[in-house]
Order: C-alpha cells, then sequence, then structure tokens
C-alpha cells in the first residue's frame, strides 16, 4: 500500500469513526441525562419531606440545602463515569455470484449494478465500525467475461454495491480466488486500489513484501484491531508462476508468524478462516485443530466461512483463563444454487455476526456484547430482483415467494426460523 493509499484509507475511517463517535455520545449524554434525571427526581421528594418535616418542628431550613449539594455532587459523579471506548463489528458470509445473481445486476442500457443486494441490511452495516464482507468469488471484471460455477469471475460493480453499502473490509482469500487465474486476480487488486482505495483488501497480495509485512489494523479511540484472512485451499487452481505470494493460506507457520506480528500491532486478533467441511452444520476436524491453533497463540475472535450452512457460535477458554469466541460459519449471505433436493433450502439462510469490543478503565480489551443476526437469501429470478433480508423482516408471503421452493419444498418461514434455533440455540431470537 502506497502512501497516498494509506493517506486516503486514514481519512476514510476518520470520517467514519467521527460519525459513529457523535452517536455514541449523543446516546452517552441522553444516558447521563435520565440519570441525573432519576436522581433530581429522588431529591425533589426528600426536598418535600424536608420541607414538611420544617413545617411540622420549626427548624432551620437545613434539611432543604443539603440536597442541592447532592445533585451538585451527583452530577459531579455521573462526569466522572468512566465511558468504555467500544468497536462494533459486524460481518457477513460467502457472497456467492452465481450466474443468476451476476445476470440480477445488468441493466436494461447494459451496465451493471448491484446495491439490491444488500439493500435490506444496509442500515444495518453502516452502523458498523467494522464491516466485513466475504467475497466469496473473485471480481475481475467483465472485459475478461463473467462466469458462474465452477469457476467464477464477478463484475467490478459488485464490489462498488459492498463500498456503498457501508463494508470497509473485504475478504478475499477463498477457495475460488484463483478460478480464472493472475489476469482476474490482478484486475481485482487494480480495481480495490484504484477505486476503493478506502476498503480493506485481506487475504491477496500483489508482492512478496506485502504477503510478509502486511497486517491490517484499524484504529479507533485508541482500541488497535487487527484481522487476518486466509483459505484452507484453491480448488487446485495453480497459483500464478510468478506470484507465489498471492493468496493467504492456512500454512501454520506463516498464520502463526501472522498472529504473533498482529499480537504486537493491536490489542485484539480477529481471524477470518476460509475453511470447513461444505454442507455441513457442525465444524469438522480441520476446524477444530484450527481453533486450538488459534487460541494457543493468542487470537480474540474467529468468524469462520466457506461451508454453505450455518454453524455455531461457541466462547472457548484456555487453561490460563484467556477466551476466543469463535463463529464456525456464517453461512451464505447470497447465493442462486442450481441445485436441488434435501439440504437445499438450508444455503438459503445465512448470519450476521455482531461483536461489540470495549477497553476496561484498567487498559483490558474485551468482548463486550456479541449476537447473531440471521439471514434469508430470497432467490428470485430478473433484474434486482434477488435480495437478502433479515429474518426477523422475514415473511409468510415473502417465503411463498421464494424460488428455492421449486428446489427443495422444505423451505419456509418455519424452517429458517427452526434452523436457526437448532444451530445457533440461545443466541437465536425471534
Amino acid at each position: 500500500m502506497d502512501e497516498k493509499e494509506r493517506d486516503e484509507r486514514e481519512k476514510h475511517d476518520r470520517e467514519r469513526q467521527i460519525k459513529r463517535r457523535k452517536l455514541k455520545q449523543e446516546r452517552i449524554r441522553r444516558i447521563r441525562k435520565m440519570r441525573i434525571l432519576g436522581y433530581i427526581a429522588v431529591i425533589l421528594v426528600l426536598l418535600l419531606i424536608g420541607v414538611s418535616v420544617y413545617a411540622c418542628l420549626n427548624k432551620e431550613n437545613k434539611e432543604a440545602k443539603e440536597p442541592e449539594k447532592k445533585v451538585e455532587d451527583t452530577e459531579k459523579n455521573v462526569e466522572e463515569v468512566y465511558a468504555e471506548p467500544e468497536i462494533d463489528i459486524v460481518m457477513v458470509g460467502d457472497i456467492l455470484l452465481h450466474e443468476p445473481v451476476q445476470e440480477s445486476g445488468k441493466l436494461a442500457d447494459g451496465t451493471y449494478n448491484y446495491d439490491h443486494l444488500f439493500a435490506n441490511v444496509a442500515e444495518d452495516i453502516q452502523a458498523a465500525d467494522i464491516a466485513i464482507a466475504n467475497q466469496e468469488v473473485i471480481l475481475g471484471g467483465t472485459e475478461i467475461g463473467l462466469s458462474g460455477y465452477p469457476n467464477f469471475n464477478g463484475p467490478f460493480e459488485v464490489g462498488d454495491a459492498l463500498a456503498k453499502a457501508g463494508f470497509n473490509v473485504v475478504l478475499h482469500a477463498t477457495n475460488h480466488t484463483l478460478d480464472r487465474g493472475k489476469e482476474a486476480l490482478v484486475n481485482c487488486m487494480n480495481f480495490w486500489k484504484q477505486k476503493h482505495s478506502d476498503v480493506a483488501v485481506l487475504g491477496i497480495f500483489d508482492s512478496q513484501e506485502a504477503y510478509d509485512n502486511d497486517i491490517y489494523v484499524y484504529e479507533q479511540d485508541g482500541i488497535k484491531i487487527a484481522i487476518l484472512n486466509y483459505t484452507y485451499g484453491t480448488n487446485g487452481m495453480p497459483f500464478p508462476e510468478d506470484m507465489p505470494f498471492a493468496l493467504a493460506m492456512l500454512d501454520e507457520e506463516k498464520v502463526v508468524s501472522d498472529i504473533e506480528k498482529a499480537n504486537e500491532l493491536a490489542d485484539f486478533v480477529v481471524v477470518c478462516p476460509h475453511w470447513g467441511t461444505e454442507y455441513e452444520h457442525t465444524e469438522d476436524a480441520g476446524q477444530e485443530y484450527w481453533t486450538k491453533v488459534f487460541l494457543e497463540h493468542g487470537v480474540d475472535l474467529v468468524l469462520g466461512t466457506h461451508t454453505h450452512y450455518i454453524q455455531p457460535v461457541e466462547m472457548l477458554r484456555d487453561e490460563n483463563g484467556n477466551t476466543m469466541l469463535v463463529y464456525y460459519s456464517l453461512g451464505n449471505f447470497i447465493n442462486a444454487t442450481a441445485e436441488s433436493g434435501s439440504g437445499t433450502a438450508d444455503r438459503m439462510i445465512g448470519e450476521m455476526a455482531e461483536i461489540t469490543v470495549a477497553r476496561k478503565e484498567n487498559g483490558e480489551v474485551y468482548i463486550k456484547d456479541y449476537g447473531a443476526e440471521p439471514l434469508v437469501t430470497q432467490l428470485l429470478y430478473g433484474t434486482q430482483e434477488i435480495t437478502t433480508y433479515k429474518l426477523s423482516d422475514y415473511t409468510e408471503e415473502l417465503a411463498a415467494q421464494n424460488k428455492i421452493l421449486e428446489k427443495d419444498s422444505v423451505f419456509s418461514l418455519e424452517f429458517c426460523q427452526n434452523l436457526c434455533k437448532k444451530v445457533l440455540g440461545e443466541l437465536y431470537h425471534e
């Protein structure tokens, strides 16, 4: 990353932080105001009691003056309460550009626009400080020809829509990164640099130096968060001969080295692995192995992708009391699979991870709160029809219109709710 790109990204991050800080400060002011009003109400009651006692006993109005001092002391104490700085993180899962998804963005004039994919979640994305998307498919642009499964290539306009929706971190280390070789990979990197240099693109590299040294760190209110991204494989697609550094793989030596660097640079470390067994709702042995590696080396949060099914969320603790929160897989954010039969409906359910990281007065940075917002792909065919809803906004009417019913008849609103209950447990709230 050159100096100009770094300056532009820092400027964008500062603007986003200022916007979020204003919202948080307003919330804190409201809370303080409510507390002060509560204290004043109590004091007024005490004043009334004092006045009554004075009238009865004909004493000095001493009782009525003391509460005034209490009001001043109370306001001072409220002002001195430590307000923990917070960073809100959200992440969505696999953005799969099957051909119907790609075709949905082609307009009558031949241009492309994909804002519709994110329209129903954009407000949540923009409200977060860090908003992460797993861009499953390489964005090599229309000039080399778009393509769907199994060797994907997506249009740049998907990247435009991601940035417009509010995502400021995009993950590109997936098993489909090298589907269309060096040309698509280089096109994708150039697109992000030239069009959206304020977006952090992780998992792919244009030089050995970047591969060896680049650790993305987001900083806000004195809290530093490092984010790393890796994939288990490339579906057998070879690396470009002159770019052995192109993609971050789950190589233990490399991963451990990066985590150690990240812990030196940041207060909190996030790893986003592309891992696991496709179409399984439970973690496999490989995920369990890597989870132990991450925990052993001081990772704080794991946000997994790849399986196309949602998987459990678990808070782990080592023998020393260190904790690590793991989202084993966030499932699909958007997809239009051509497959059908049992289990196909499960691919329509994804989740948005929601985590609040805070810093205590003693300097400790920790996970203050976390949750999972279930998502549903609304599979429809036609221009700008397919989209994703939050399950909390989904209805029986929408479910009845979802074309996934033609592929798997078990799909319904109740099916979505029951699946989330089963996999997410207490994190799911209807």
